[in-house]
Formats: C-alpha cells, sequence, structure tokens
C-alpha cells in the first residue's frame, strides 16, 4: 500500500496538488485568524513586529541547517540551495494533518536528489528528536529559573525538574542515541540506520537546534516585552525561551494536530499569562503563530522560485533507479 502510495506521487501532478494544497491550509488558517491578528498587530509597534519576523526566520532556518547535518552525518550531504528545496518545502506537510504527510514529502523532494527516502525519513526523525532533547533541556533547564518564586509552589517545582536535564542531555551521547533510534525502528518495523550517528554529526546538529530555539524564544521575548510586562528582562526572555521549549513539546505530541495547533497555543498562553495576563498572552501566542506560518511560506516559495532546474533534472536522472528505497 505505502509502495503504492509513494508510487502515486512521484506524478507532477499529485506533487503539485499536494503543495497547492499545503499552501492553501496554511494561508486558510491565517484569512481564518484574520480579525484577530488585526487586534493583535494594533497592539504591537512595527518594530517589535518585524524584529519577532525576522526571528521567525531564523528559528525556521536554523531548524533546516539541524536537519541538514544529520542528513549529512548519515551520508548524504546536499548543498545548502538544494537542502532548503527539500526541508522548507517539505515542512508544508505540517499544514495536512497526520505527522506522515512531513515524511512523505520531504522523502519524494530529496528522492529528486538521489537520497533515499528511508534516509531521508531516518534523517527526520533523528532531526526531531534532537530537537525533541534540546527542546526539553531548555524547558527544564531554563524555565524553572523565570518560575522560582513567580508561582505558588514554584521553587519546588523547579527544584523537581532540573533533574530531568541530565537524563536529557545523556540522550545527546551518539551511543545512547544509536541504541535508541535502533529499539524505535524495530517497534516500528523499520530497517535500522545505514550508518551510526556520529558525534560531530550530533554536536552540529544539537547546536543548529539549540540556536532555533532561542531564536524562537527571542521572538516570543520581543511580542511579550513589547506589550509592557513587568517582569525584569532576563526573567522574561527565561519565560519566553524555556515555556516555548515547553509548548513545542507540548504540540509535537499531539501528533494528531497539523503543525502543533492548538496544544502548542494553550501551553505557551499558560506560561506567557504569568507575566501579562490572559489577555496580553493571547496576543503573544497569535502572533508568534502567525509569524511562524509566514515564515514558513515565505522560505517554502523562496526555495521553489530559486530551485535550479538545470541541475534537478540531472540530479533526477542520476537518481537511483530502485523504487523499493
Amino acid at each position: 500500500m505505502l509502495r503504492r502510495v509513494l508510487a502515486l506521487l512521484r506524478s507532477p501532478w499529485v506533487r503539485g496538488g499536494f503543495l497547492l494544497l499545503a499552501l492553501a491550509l496554511a494561508v486558510a488558517y491565517l484569512v481564518r485568524e484574520r480579525t484577530a491578528i488585526a487586534d493583535a498587530w494594533a497592539r504591537l509597534d512595527a518594530a517589535a513586529v518585524l524584529t519577532a519576523f525576522a526571528l521567525s526566520l531564523a528559528n525556521v532556518a536554523l531548524s533546516g541547517a539541524s536537519w541538514r547535518a544529520v542528513l549529512a552525518d548519515l551520508g548524504s550531504p546536499l548543498p545548502w540551495r538544494g537542502a532548503a528545496r527539500v526541508f522548507f518545502v517539505g515542512q508544508l506537510g505540517r499544514y495536512v494533518p497526520g505527522t506522515v504527510f512531513q515524511f512523505v514529502a520531504q522523502a519524494e523532494l530529496a528522492r529528486d536528489l538521489g537520497v533515499p527516502r528511508r534516509r531521508t525519513g531516518s534523517a527526520l526523525a533523528v532531526a526531531l528528536l534532537v530537537s525533541m532533547t534540546t527542546a526539553g533541556l531548555l524547558a527544564t533547564g531554563v524555565l524553572p529559573l523565570a518560575l522560582h518564586g513567580a508561582v505558588p509552589a514554584g521553587s519546588a517545582w523547579a527544584g523537581r525538574v532540573r533533574w530531568l536535564a541530565p537524563l536529557l542531555l545523556v540522550l545527546l551521547v551518539p551511543a545512547v542515541l544509536n541504541r535508541l533510534l535502533g529499539a524505535l525502528l524495530r517497534l516500528a518495523r523499520q530497517e535500522p540506520l545505514e550508518h551510526p550517528v556520529t558525534a560531530r554529526g550530533l554536536l552540529a546538529a544539537a547546536g543548529w537546534a539549540l540556536a532555533s530555539w532561542l531564536a524562537v524564544g527571542l521572538q516570543v521575548f520581543v511580542l511579550a516585552h513589547a506589550l509592557g510586562s513587568g517582569w525584569p528582562a532576563g526573567r522574561l526572555l527565561a519565560l519566553a525561551v524555556g515555556g516555548y521549549a515547553l509548548a513545542w513539546v507540548v504540540g509535537f505530541l499531539v501528533v494528531l494536530a497539523p503543525a502543533g495547533a492548538g496544544a502548542r497555543e494553550l501551553a505557551l498562553a499558560a506560561v506567557v499569562a504569568l507575566a501579562l495576563g490572559g489577555g496580553g498572552a493571547a496576543v503573544v501566542v497569535l502572533g508568534s503563530r502567525v509569524l511562524l506560518t509566514a515564515a514558513d511560506l515565505l522560505l517554502a516559495l523562496s526555495a521553489l522560485a530559486t530551485t535550479d532546474r538545470a541541475a534537478l533534472a540531472r540530479a533526477r536522472r542520476a537518481a537511483p533507479a530502485d523504487r523499493h528505497d
């Protein structure tokens, strides 16, 4: 069944239709929320919005760099332009309900460049696990600094979660991560990784992932600071970085929601409301979501517009003929 679906996706008409559907769903979100978006922007100045949007672009681009580092470590280094096309366009699959569409979209786009589908899927799985681990590290290591004394029993909560950070750090040890991935692949009845993840590749991927979390945490901080939070800047920054990391983990675990929609916003709003109250938190959460969606769209369209068609055609002709990769 899966092979039939993959064979169908080789059709340029089907690919075009899938891309249009993903674009339409992302744009539909912006249109559906246009009234709330207008109300939110009325409370933010232009400088804050532009700065937050630049940080949104940085977050998506740095996430792509983390994925590219993993793919190179697994044996398929891609040039930046080719990697951008695969990652940014494939990202739009997240807006179609069901996590599998992001995997399928990236696998088909990377196959055009000679990357076996299984390797692309493995790279995305590793990159997501690295993102999950680094986000967990920030949530357990940074968020308690902001919540200490800010909420009832905050100090006790901070003390309980800090011990999780060293345990999460262990997941970034290559020997541990490779064994964990092997176990997950066996449970999913998939073939093992072709190449184990190395320390160098894992360090590069984790570094890019941490940078991406810092960028989006700064985005939330800029929006919250523009609304006039009474919290000290350092504490508000810790709340924004750790709070978004926690919210992303929650959103990722809700796999049936497109791009974590709903669950991520609720988690982020609950954290940001501590500094801004419910009304301010709603503005920050909506603004953050809209800017990240706009960043996904802009980077995907830019990647499509700058695709080297001749080089892509040569790569397709040189791609493996094996249909069962």
